[in-house]
């Protein structure tokens, strides 16, 4: 036997009061072909321009190059240079075959310096090769959730293969810079590399010292980590990460202006976090909970001799859930609420009946069960005998 359930849309309650003036999108003036800003919690693009588009990214890379080391090594390891990295093109340490350094201060030179040599000693030490890196850029890319990057060098540098050329879009970089600033396990030694202003290191009789070019940590309240990038095909590009009041934002910016353009980015960058905290804020948001009462013929709640009907109610839930989310004035939350039809008798208090969604806008933001609340077993003939055997009782 069968029971037939039907599609509920329900809103949410949203608590709170807006009274700002927001900033309208159309007012953003910016250089960069393409740009994005993200929710560093949900992932959510809140604003951008061909941020979806494949295109070079320059030293951006190098963000994911650091991220993979300091989830794969050891940084007291010792790395061996080879013919291959000392070849690399400025900008560069300007290492040696043979010589040897310790990971950590590659790894310093990579980020604060952009050292295209130092890259490439790492992804080899790591993968034994460029290309086997690439490998594992590509994966680790696919499991953050970036589905229209395609990396080929370790450190950026334009390339091109039978499978695509070496790009990623800008959504796709704000995702990785919301993985190493948030979401990965080393992501204090992350912050904590790319926040250093001044790096000192010693190898083969020679001291080091590296010199942070990412100017715009001392221009905002609230960055917290950055990558310049520039190439003849990228252009000047930026990847930033900032937390201020609890609001997460990550911003990316490709091709945005060739020589002598380079400060370019410094405004755009200004221009989306500045959009960001004007027309966003933190909203704590309480979805109700679910209730509905389903009058079904032919079952009984429970076998009691007392209860026996030939009809009665299914009670069905969801629990409470509060949320709290970056939102602009006039966004609003929506819980979809899915009861599964056709669905066979008996049900056991507990069962699976349904799933409610919760979207922000379009965003999925979370899914989780709607379960039955009482028992419900088919009427039939057993049920029959016993209301016919309790009367014959209560009558005699």
């Amino acid at each position: 036997m069968a029971i037939f359930l039907c599609v509920i849309l329900l809103v949410g309650t949203i608590f709170g009061n807006t009274t700002e003036v927001y900033l309208a999108k159309d007012n953003l003036s910016m250089y960069s072909g393409s740009y994005a800003l993200m929710d560093g919690d949900t992932g959510r693009v809140l604003v951008g321009k061909e941020e979806e588009s494949a295109m070079a990214n320059a030293s951006t890379t190098k963000i994911l190059t650091c991220i993979i080391t300091l989830e794969n090594c050891d940084l007291e390891e010792l790395v061996t240079v080879s013919a291959n990295a000392a070849a690399q093109p400025k900008v560069h340490l300007g290492m040696k075959e043979g010589e040897q350094f310790l990971l950590k201060d590659l790894l310093y030179g990579l980020m604060l310096e952009s050292y295209n040599d130092c890259a490439v000693a790492i992804a080899e030490h790591i993968a034994g090769s460029t290309e086997a890196f690439a490998k594992m850029m590509n994966e680790k890319a696919v499991e953050i959730g970036c589905l229209d990057t395609y990396f080929i060098t370790p450190n950026g540098l334009d390339a091109e293969d039978e499978v695509s050329f070496h790009h990623t879009t800008a959504a796709d970089l704000c995702r990785i810079m919301a993985y190493c600033t948030w979401e990965s396990s080393e992501k204090e030694q992350f912050l904590q590399i790319t926040q250093t202003r001044n790096y000192t290191g010693s190898a083969n009789g020679k001291e080091y010292s590296f010199v942070n070019r990412n100017a715009f940590l001392n221009q905002m309240d609230g960055v917290l980590s950055g990558k310049t990038g520039f190439t003849n095909k990228a252009g000047y590009c930026y990847v930033a990460a900032m937390e201020i009041n609890g609001e997460k934002y990550c911003i990316a910016l490709l091709a945005c202006g060739w020589p002598n353009n380079r400060n370019y980015k410094w405004k755009d960058a200004r221009s989306l976090f500045e959009y960001g905290m004007e027309s966003y804020n933190i909203k704590k948001v309480t979805v109700q909970p679910f209730e509905q009462q389903i009058a079904v013929a032919g079952y009984v709640q429970e076998r009691k001799f007392s209860s026996l009907n030939q009809g009665g109610i299914l009670k069905l839930d969801a629990p409470k859930k509060e949320y709290q989310l970056l939102m602009s004035a006039g966004e609003k939350i929506e819980t979809e609420v899915i009861l599964y039809t056709d669905t066979n008798l008996p049900i056991e208090e507990g069962q699976t009946m349904g799933i409610c969604n919760v979207y922000l806008e379009e965003l999925l933001l979370d899914s989780f069960p709607i379960v039955a609340r009482n028992n419900v077993y088919i009427w039939g003939w057993r049920d029959l005998l016993d209301t016919i055997f309790y009367q014959f009782l209560t009558i005699y």
